[in-house]
């Protein structure tokens, strides 16, 4: 690394001493190296315009690196990490190296800063101190000005983006849902007029969505984290989608083991290369620095160009389990990229003095400069000055329809289904990865922690919107709601998944979307012909009708245990012969019932649950590789299952054999959020019983069911206190009884009769107020009209 501060290299620049007083890490006195720090503090791209940055603390360390503005609303985890003190600045190497301050606050905090295409604002987020929410605010370049333009109260808006039209691009948590592997709020993306007015989601993924980017052809290019199926910490790639919403589409790295996070990423300009950061899951939102071109690859090394540090290129896997924290230890640690051009970039690097982070100056032939630091830290550089606007891109939505469409040229093309013969697929299912409105204190630990229990071995609930016919020619075409996060399966003749997505998309009212195929190569056009003349194309979409009924969010007890119940408890039950090989009874557990513990456990389900970040070949998992599904037939044992009743146990296979309908709990403080025993009485349990009944809160070392509330003589971790006349068999029975009519009164979810806790209608209640703004304002627009999160000052115009 060559990072030199000014001092003494640039005296003959007149630039000496812009960094007084700061570390800079110790580099050999070379006067080749003095040279080409001064010639790339001379490069005209910062000479001859002032840059502006962001003064303030580096962000305290949270549990994922979207976990930055720490919501005053939730005390109970951020009370202390709001640290304030802040400003927004901008420096004048010209005049060697004035600075000069737009706004300070000694309380607050400034952040995510964009650059008007005339030069003359800027627009950035704001927190004015720990009672404070980020809102967003514009100033004028000069410092004066200054305008609040969201007001929303518990709501914090980042990362403003300026679009071409004058309308503003950010990140919000005004859909209050949360992170699935945890408890943190989450953000989708929003847009706004140039004043405020018509906040409305543009972005609908289950997840987190930030650091929007205009591209050059008027695109957005952001980082998007969510997982359909898949592990947790590896799923935060580069998308891109249109200022109005439409067109979501894969980037890059969204397949990718490692980096676990790839963000802030930036178009190069003259280049078709992205400048971004290699971050980790569980880590701030720094890293590496990689410059990436994806007409190399849109996942894994091949498209990598380089890294700073150079070696960092080497934490980029291809394959792997577990990878997502690779970048944690990386030294030293970047983030804020900012391309000038296409070889000399800004970005907020480390200074050497801790975690200090000043902005740096970089070029390819691995030259750093420091350009300038001061306590505490220094982010977000960028010129102050003119630059091009983009192309306005029409807008293919509407705010009338309450659905769109997707066409799908040939299911057949793409590497997943390589393999697979033709007319193989007869059938699309189209189903909703729902968000997560609720979150409890304890978790069960699956692939990652699930507040509350959902699934044994995967974070997401599934409602089935329906099914649609695929034409000879591998061709669908279907209406599906707007603003719902879904993705497909490809089912053969008996309705079984031959391949399945393991993302979301959506699309928004009126919006016509297409797809060349079932394909792992986003940049792949169709082939000659190939849509002109689908036949699904010819004929009005097919409309999604549900699934044995209309759609509902899919609950294991509900759907799939009746058919055990009228089929199979006879022998596998609790006492009877076959339960040693597997127990299909209903009655339930500490966390879910007896038969889903059972078929996850012993692996008769070939589920994938939250599994590998790479792209899965057809027939890789689900029903066809199920050992369940060998035992439905009249072979075993005469069994006479209905078609309807095989239907339901291999959806539920090829759905990645969820359980729980809702996130929703009854009981959101007892063990796994889920047990109607506190932890008290589990704990008492396990002295009786000698079970520990606590490690039973995971799918690692589970032992099976150890407990039944349906009938709790039959629980199994009774056997072990012998006589039932003792007075601990009594009092562990006793308490397995309490458990029983706590769930009589207060059904769990996956019962007939559940009521969620308090805190979950609350926050239902709260979904439904965000929800009713955001009608609000799509009726406004809809209508003509303007309205605001408050009355805007008179000369604002009218609104509401």
């Amino acid at each position: 690394m060559r990072v030199r501060a000014l001092a003494g290299a640039l005296a003959g620049l007149g630039l000496a001493g812009l960094a007084s007083g700061w570390a800079a890490e110790p580099a050999p006195d070379r006067a080749s190296d003095a040279a080409a720090t001064a010639a790339l503090l001379a490069n005209p791209l910062i000479q001859q315009q002032e840059i502006l940055f962001v003064v303030r603390r580096q962000y305290a360390p949270d549990h994922h690196n979207t976990a930055t503005f720490f919501p005053k609303a939730r005390t109970e985890y951020n009370n202390g990490k709001f640290t304030g003190g802040g400003a927004l600045k901008a420096i004048d190497l010209r005049a060697g190296g004035r600075v000069r301050t737009l706004i300070e606050l000694p309380e607050g905090v400034v952040r995510d800063p964009d650059v008007h295409f005339d030069g003359e604002r800027v627009v950035f987020a704001m927190r004015r101190g720990w009672g404070d929410s980020y809102h967003l605010y514009e100033i004028g370049a000069d410092g004066t000005g200054l305008r609040q333009l969201t007001f929303a109260e518990d709501v914090d808006d980042f990362d403003p983006v300026y679009l071409p039209d004058g309308g503003i691009v950010f990140s919000s948590t005004r859909e209050p849902k949360y992170c699935m592997c945890n408890r943190h709020i989450m953000a989708n993306l929003y847009r706004m007029d140039a004043d405020g007015a018509n906040i409305h989601q543009i972005g609908k993924s289950t997840l987190f969505e930030g650091h929007a980017a205009l591209l050059p052809d008027g695109r957005l290019l952001y980082d998007r984290w969510e997982y359909v199926d898949r592990n947790f910490g590896d799923a935060q790639g580069l998308w891109t989608v249109n200022p109005d919403g439409t067109g979501p589409a894969v980037y890059w790295g969204n397949n990718t083991p490692s980096p676990g996070a790839v963000l802030e990423g930036r178009a190069v300009p003259g280049t078709q290369r992205v400048l971004c950061v290699f971050s980790s899951c569980h880590d701030r939102p720094w890293g590496a620095l990689a410059l990436i071109d994806r007409r190399l690859g849109l996942d894994g090394r091949a498209a990598v160009v380089r890294t700073w540090p150079a070696e960092a290129v080497d934490r980029v896997q291809d394959t792997g389990w577990e990878l997502f924290d690779a970048f944690v230890s990386v030294q030293p640690k970047y983030e804020d990229p900012y391309p000038l051009d296409e070889g000399h970039f800004l970005c907020a690097r480390m200074t050497g003095s801790g975690e200090a982070m000043g902005i740096h100056l970089l070029d390819l032939f691995g030259h750093e400069t420091l350009v300038h630091a001061e306590p505490p830290g220094c982010f977000d550089p960028m010129p102050l000055g003119p630059r091009p606007r983009p192309p306005l891109l029409p807008t293919r939505r509407d705010f009338a329809q309450g659905e769109g469409v997707f066409y799908i040229a040939d299911v057949y093309e793409g590497a997943p289904m390589r393999g697979v013969a033709r007319g193989t697929v007869k059938e699309l299912r189209v189903i909703e990865s729902p968000e997560k409105r609720y979150w409890t204190e304890p978790a069960w630990n699956g692939q990652g922690q699930m507040a509350p229990a959902m699934n044994w071995h995967d974070f997401n609930n599934k409602r089935i919107l329906g099914t649609v016919p695929v034409e000879a020619d591998g061709s669908a075409a279907f209406a599906v709601p707007a603003d719902t996060f879904v993705y497909f399966q490809l089912l053969d003749e008996r309705g079984r998944m031959v391949a399945s997505m393991r993302s979301g998309t959506q699309v928004q009212a009126g919006e016509r979307a297409g797809c060349v195929g079932c394909h792992d190569h986003r940049r792949q056009a169709p082939s000659v012909g190939q849509g002109l003349r689908a036949l699904a194309f010819e004929r009005p979409p097919t409309r999604l009708e549900g699934w044995h009924g209309p759609p509902r969010l899919f609950n294991y007890l509900a759907e799939v245990q009746p058919v055990w119940d009228r089929h199979c408890v006879g022998c596998h039950d609790f006492g009877r012969e076959a339960e040693t090989k597997v127990n299909l009874a209903g009655d339930r557990d500490l966390v879910f019932n007896a038969s889903y513990n059972e078929l996850w456990r012993k692996k008769l389900v070939a589920a994938v649950g939250a599994g590998p970040a790479q792209t899965q070949p057809a027939y890789a998992w689900g029903a066809h590789r199920s050992r369940l599904v060998e035992y439905l037939g009249p072979e075993h044992y005469a069994v006479q299952l209905t078609a309807e009743e095989i239907d339901r146990v291999v959806t539920w296979i090829d759905l990645n054999a969820p359980y729980y309908p809702s996130y929703a709990s009854a009981y959101p403080a007892n063990p796994a959020g889920r047990s109607p025993l506190t932890g008290a009485e589990l704990a008492r349990l396990e002295a009786l019983t000698g079970v520990a009944l606590r490690k039973q809160m995971s799918w690692n070392g589970n032992r099976g069911p150890q407990v039944s509330f349906d009938r709790p003589d039959r629980s199994p971790c009774l056997l072990g206190i012998g006589d039932p006349d003792t007075p601990g068999y009594r009092e562990a029975l006793a308490l397995i009884e309490l458990g029983r009519e706590r769930l009589r009164e207060r059904p769990e979810a996956d019962q007939d009769g559940f009521v969620a806790c308090a805190t979950d209608q609350w926050r239902e209640q709260l979904y439904g107020a965000r929800r009713a703004l955001e009608e609000r304002s799509r009726t406004a627009i809809r209508e003509g009209r303007k309205v605001y999160d408050q009355p805007p000052p008179m000369a604002a115009g009218s609104g509401e």
